[in-house]
């Protein structure tokens, strides 16, 4: 770590349970965000502001003025613009220092193995259950900790699924891809803006402590937010032995 970095750095390595040592795990760690909408775009800027050292940003949709409400990397003078281009111009001015990866694409199965395999953390801000049940099938695969978070209307939640740990349940494990879920997205039924913001944030927060080694994750919790009444209820998770992914039968 270079002087300027120690500068930049300085309020984190005061802390007793991150420091110098905790701080350069960070600096040397690659978060996968696959989304650059509401909930990416507080994610990325915590990670870029709080050094993660590279961040692949995946995105293949562009700029939207209906977007601007909540996603907050992206400008008005960027409407039409690749989401994950406009994200990384945001943090090349954060944070010069880390590296940015925009990738405008939607990632196959295939295509996400190699990105995943790749990174320290992959921090899934998608807003669709197919996505986020590929995601998580390929982090089981390559036993990378899964950061994942939901936000719509006033609600959110937010839970840690971490493959390194023997014992922790897996996505699948709390919401099975055989069950009929219907994707409800904002533009049909709106969300709140700080929602995602509160959340895309402890997204981040969840992500530096994984890969600094620090405190206790989200791993076999999840975290429900009521934004009308800003309460929190937390439900425990277990993991499923017959979970088709994660599971002692797995295919």
């Amino acid at each position: 770590m270079n002087e300027q970095q120690s500068e930049r750095y300085s309020r984190h390595i005061l802390l007793n349970e991150l420091g110098m040592a905790g701080q350069e795990k960070i600096l040397a760690a690659h978060a996968l965000v696959i989304g650059a909408g509401g909930l990416g775009s507080p994610a990325c800027y915590y990670l870029a502001s709080g050094g993660i050292g590279k961040i692949t940003l995946v995105d293949d949709d562009t700029v939207d003025l209906s977007n601007l409400q909540r996603q907050i990397l992206h400008t008005t003078d960027r409407i039409g613009e690749s989401k994950a281009l406009s994200g990384k111009k945001t943090l090349a001015g954060i944070n010069p220092d880390i590296t940015v990866t925009a990738l405008n694409e939607r990632p196959d199965e295939s295509r996400l193995n190699e990105l995943v395999a790749d990174a320290t953390v992959v921090l899934d801000c998608s807003d669709n259950f197919a996505t986020r049940h590929t995601i998580n099938r390929v982090c089981v695969a390559n036993r990378r900790a899964l950061v994942s978070g939901a936000a719509l209307r006033f609600d959110g939640q937010i839970s840690v699924y971490d493959m390194r740990q023997s014992d922790a349940p897996c996505y699948s494990c709390l919401f099975s891809a055989d069950q009929p879920f219907e994707d409800m997205k904002a533009a049909q039924h709106g969300v709140f803006a700080p929602v995602v913001g509160i959340i895309g944030t402890m997204q981040a927060a969840e992500a530096l402590k994984l890969v600094a080694g620090i405190g206790e994750s989200l791993a076999g919790s999840l975290l429900i937010l009521d934004g009308l009444k800003m309460t929190w209820a937390r439900m425990r998770l277990e993991k499923n032995p017959d979970c088709p992914v994660c599971g002692k039968h797995r295919l």
